[in-house]
């Protein structure tokens, strides 16, 4: 009964989604204050981090920070550019480098950014780093967090406001913020959506590094090494939160491509490509 009330209220809810994501034009479900979900963002990004090795001062932290910042600006140049820039307005922008054997990324509402140690090998060089981070930073663009938060409030807590679940469901609420960047993925009601939300990030993600000088083409190679690193472990597509390796490399090739080699050519390209993480 409870499952059937949070599907009746999404089906609902779906109905008055008005926002839409940028660049892909979907119409988005985001019933969560901004202001709420960057308040939980900035608490848990710090919770993480006192609780995390993190690294300064060393040349792929500070490559973590360039890129970053790099590709922050091309973002904000291209909302601005196509009149979204109140989009991440209160975004406060931060680039990490964590020791953990994770090959991972994420960013959390307000472009606050973790890279784990573990993926730097499969990202090898500056753009591969770059791939990457645009990747993430785009889920924080679209605002995927808030959507997953929005599913996660009416699958879970059966709708529960924002403000209530943090004050009344704190351990709940924090769970659900976690699912929400892949601490742990869900078979069910979120499925399709995250799917949905990996090939947004793909396609913003190679137009952001593509503004900031990164050369796009580099995704191919960086998804083939996540393909190879996997060792045929990756479960089945239809019970994964991601596209398969397969999949993601298609679409860049033959959809996301073209789109982004357009912004890189006039972007003058980029030397820095060329670094490798040591």
């Amino acid at each position: 009964m409870r499952k059937l009330i949070a599907l009746t209220f999404l089906s609902l809810i779906a109905l008055v989604a008005c926002n839409k994501v940028p660049l892909t034009g979907r119409k988005q479900l985001n019933l969560l204050p901004e202001s709420d979900m960057l308040a939980l963002s900035q608490s848990s990004y710090d919770t993480f981090l006192d609780s995390s090795k993190v690294i300064r001062g060393t040349a792929p932290a500070e490559m973590v920070n360039r890129v970053g910042n790099r590709i922050a600006r091309a973002t904000e140049e291209f909302l601005k550019d196509n009149g979204l820039g109140s989009r991440i307005k209160d975004f406060d922008w931060a680039f990490n480098l964590v020791q953990d054997d994770l090959a991972n990324a994420w960013c959390m509402p307000g472009g606050k950014v973790v890279f784990y140690t573990g993926i730097l090998p499969i990202t090898k060089t500056e753009t591969g780093l770059a791939v990457v981070m645009g990747h993430e930073i785009a889920h924080a663009v679209a605002r995927h967090g808030n959507e997953r938060m929005s599913q996660g409030l009416a699958a879970q807590l059966g709708g529960v406001a924002l403000g209530v679940a943090i004050k009344d469901k704190p351990e709940e609420t924090q769970a659900i913020f976690n699912a929400a960047y892949g601490i742990g993925a869900q078979v069910g009601v979120m499925l399709p959506f995250s799917r949905t939300h990996e090939s947004e990030a793909d396609r913003l993600g190679l137009v952001f590094m593509a503004k900031a000088g990164y050369d796009p083409r580099e995704a191919i190679d960086f998804w083939k090494r996540m393909a190879a690193q996997s060792n045929g472990m990756a479960p089945p597509e239809f019970l994964s939160t991601h596209p398969s390796h397969n999949t993601r490399i298609e679409n860049i090739e033959e959809h996301y491509l073209p789109e982004a080699l357009e912004y890189y050519n006039t972007s003058g390209g980029t030397q820095g490509g060329v670094k490798r993480l040591n």
